[in-house]
């Protein structure tokens, strides 16, 4: 009878070790800043932890006070039963074994669960410990410092976003993990590297003139913008839109570019990262943006260009159909 109280009483004890154990390791293991992100999120899991987590060095010192003191009662009890030796090495069997490694092991795999379900007693031993914990916590806040804020870098994030392209269970699917991914490099790339070269763009002098001949040349090629350049390619004087020529007719009478209203632009340096495109483009409010290099326009840019890069697909319109038809 005297045994199986023995064993009753070391069973509860390797349990609480185990417990005391797996939440050390998977207390820690959490970070708080993905706490902080699934408590906003209204995960409740994250909610019971979070405090718990923040108060990292008082929560982690009351569960080691908790896991030493239950090592310790096991081992006297066991010597109380047996000899020395063999309650020394019983005891570093069973909790090395059942009291470490295993909990250890199953805890990390389900960290935030096991947490938030063991909340409470790590309350409980918090609360009876803190004459011990509090002190050191202290000490720790004192010499080591609060944690600093983990954030990842972009190439990080990119692999972490590029896992889900492999992942069955993501809510991503392919083309938002490209669209993501593509968006994560644009500060890495510049506008030249997307421009359309100037000897490939269709564009008119400041002093051109509009003939039916002219008129009927944009329409085969389905321009809706024209640039309206300087000769030697130092200046522009805005964007010409198709849509206000509609009305004219140009047999009878071709019409200077001039008399035309040119919508603004702004020219831009190739250099210019891709991400700052965008509020270029918005500042702007012109679709069409002239890229110079060494004070002479070499390319333009389209906002449909920028578009086609994040996505990583080129956007064909009713006009490309045609002329591929051909």
């Amino acid at each position: 009878m005297e045994y199986i109280a023995i064993i009753v009483q070391t069973t509860i004890l390797v349990v609480l070790a185990a417990i005391f154990s797996g939440l050390n390791i998977s207390l820690m293991s959490l970070s708080v800043t993905d706490l902080k992100r699934k408590a906003k999120l209204g995960n409740a899991s994250a909610k019971r932890v979070l405090p718990l987590r923040q108060n990292a060095y008082l929560s982690l010192s009351s569960i080691l006070f908790a896991n030493v003191a239950v090592v310790s009662a096991s081992s006297l009890l066991l010597e109380d039963a047996f000899n020395g030796w063999i309650a020394g090495i019983a005891t570093t069997i069973l909790m090395v074994v059942f009291g470490e490694v295993l909990p250890q092991a199953i805890f990390v795999k389900s960290a935030l669960r096991f947490c938030a379900f063991f909340a409470p007693l790590i309350k409980v031993v918090t609360f009876v410990t803190y004459p011990f914990s509090k002190p050191l916590q202290l000490i720790l806040d004192k010499i080591i410092g609060q944690e600093p804020r983990r954030l990842h870098s972009r190439h990080e994030l990119g692999l972490i976003i590029g896992e889900h392209h492999t992942d069955d269970s993501s809510e991503l699917d392919e083309d938002e993990v490209e669209i993501i991914q593509s968006t994560l490099t644009l500060s890495e790339k510049n506008v030249r590297e997307i421009m359309r070269p100037i000897n490939e763009v269709y564009w008119l002098p400041i002093d051109a003139v509009l003939d039916a001949k002219t008129v009927d040349d944009i329409k085969l090629h389905g321009y809706s913008r024209i640039p309206i350049l300087s000769r030697d390619l130092s200046d522009c004087f805005g964007v010409l839109l198709m849509k206000d020529m509609v009305d004219i007719d140009f047999d009878e009478n071709p019409v200077p570019v001039t008399s035309f209203p040119l919508h603004k632009t702004r020219i831009i340096g190739s250099r210019t990262a891709l991400d700052t495109m965008f509020r270029k483009f918005i500042s702007i409010r012109s679709h069409l943006v002239p890229i110079e290099k060494d004070d002479v326009i070499v390319g333009i840019v389209t906002i449909e260009d920028l578009i086609e890069e994040i996505l990583g697909h080129e956007i064909a319109d009713e006009t490309d159909h045609m002329h591929a038809r051909e």
